[in-house]
Order: structure tokens, then C-alpha cells, then sequence
């Protein structure tokens, strides 16, 4: 499912997408399908694909703040200035956490390459993070859990929680040493702030 298109990058890893609103498609994206920890792909150039993690939200409201009364009542905007709508927008952060080359072949940290303005993002299924997430001996790999907590902020434990919740239901044979990393996650995340580590 498509949700937007990139609007924006802050470095290498981290795009800014703005997700299609009314009127810029047939049927836009519910509010699901661009969750925190969703997991999109971003089609690149020459092939494969930019594996991304929703990581924050941000609702773009020109109109908050101004002064006065609009001379058009909100209702009457859509039929006499239907740009104005377009004005408003919900953006979403993604990280790049890997990507999937034109022959099928998952690199999981740093990707090498980086997407262009306006590709579109779509919203990985289950299978595809099943597959991105397969280790060669059929366990799960998270070789990009590093690369997402060097961002630090408040949410990059809380997020990687949330990632191995949802690995641990894609992977219910991985249980045992996920629930190992889960519990290691929520002490840090309980300890890191009190401490005032990273």
C-alpha cells in the first residue's frame, strides 16, 4: 500500500514523507498503515529498495496561529480554494535501516545508497518484514538495532521494544531469545533516563 511520497531528507537515514491526503489519491492511507515502527520501502533507483522504520510524527498546520477570521467559512474552502487543504499535511520520519537489492538480497545497518525526492513509500506486508528480518540459519537478525538507538531521543528504546513485540509475533519460534533482548530493551529504558545515559 502506498502511503506518500518523500518530501525530504535530514542526513543519509533519515527521510521526511508526506502521507497522501484527500484528494491526492483514489483512497488515502488510514493512519494504521503509517503507525510508529511501521516498516515501508522505498523503491531506488537502477532497482531493489530503501528499507525504512516509521519513527515520528508530525502534523503540518499552516493556518494554526493566525489572527482573525478566514474570509471563507472551512467548508466553503473546499469548493472555492480547494488548494488551501493541500496546505495541511500529516509527515512521517523514516529511518533507513537496510535495504533489499534487485536480486532479493537483504543488507540490514547502513545502506550504502539513498533514496531521490518524491519516490514513493510504500507500506511493507508481513511477509516482506518476515523476509527482510530472516537470518540465513532461520533466526531473526536486527543488525540495525544499533544504527536506531545511536539516534537517541525519548522513543528509540520505547520504538525497538515495540519492533521486537512484532518480530516476536512474526518469528514465534524466535521467542525465547527475543523475550531475552525485550527484557535487556525495557531495563535500559527504564534506567537510561534515570541515568542520563544515551
Amino acid at each position: 500500500m502506498r502511503i506518500g511520497k518523500l518530501v525530504k531528507s535530514n542526513s543519509h537515514v533519515d527521510y521526511v514523507c508526506q502521507v497522501y491526503g484527500p484528494g491526492e489519491v483514489e483512497k488515502p492511507p488510514a493512519p494504521a498503515a503509517y503507525a510508529l515502527g511501521a516498516f515501508v520501502r522505498v523503491p531506488l533507483e537502477g532497482g531493489g529498495n530503501l528499507v525504512g522504520l516509521v519513527h515520528d510524527t508530525v502534523l503540518l498546520n499552516p493556518d494554526f496561529g493566525s489572527l482573525g477570521p478566514r474570509l471563507s467559512p472551512a467548508p466553503d474552502l473546499a469548493v472555492f480554494s480547494p488548494d488551501y487543504l493541500a496546505e495541511q499535511a500529516t509527515l512521517v520520519g523514516i529511518i533507513a535501516v537496510g535495504m533489499i537489492d534487485p536480486g532479493g538480497a537483504v543488507t540490514q545497518g547502513l545502506p550504502p545508497l539513498a533514496a531521490q525526492i518524491d519516490s514513493l513509500v510504500e507500506r511493507m506486508d508481513d511477509d516482506a518484514v518476515r523476509a527482510f528480518h530472516r537470518a540465513p540459519d532461520g533466526g531473526v537478525r536486527l543488525e540495525y538495532a544499533p544504527l536506531l538507538l545511536a539516534l537517541g531521543g525519548p522513543l528509540a528504546r520505547h520504538l525497538l521494544l515495540r519492533l521486537v513485540d512484532r518480530l516476536a509475533a512474526l518469528f514465534p519460534d524466535q521467542a525465547a531469545p527475543l523475550a531475552v533482548l525485550r527484557g535487556e530493551l525495557a531495563w535500559q529504558a527504564v534506567v537510561g533516563p534515570v541515568g542520563g545515559g544515551s
